[in-house]
């Protein structure tokens, strides 16, 4: 059996991204996330979401250099 994943539309993902439609738009025209074409309609997969916003996460720098400014 085939598992189908959660297809968001495009304000689905402006709203887990927290942006505009335009940005994840942007996304989708410039091929930099997957998506899937339902017709006329344009999907995202929730796994490409989570994958672009891990790809795109910036973890601090940690120092152990504790010196005084």
């Amino acid at each position: 059996m085939v598992t189908v994943e959660r297809l968001l539309t495009v304000q689905q993902a402006a709203d887990v991204l927290s942006t505009g439609v335009r940005f994840p738009r942007r996304l989708i025209e410039e091929r930099r996330i997957t998506f899937v074409k339902v017709g006329r309609h344009v999907r995202i997969p929730e796994r490409a979401l989570a994958f672009y916003i891990a790809e795109h996460t910036v973890e601090p720098i940690i120092t152990t250099d504790r010196r005084a400014v």
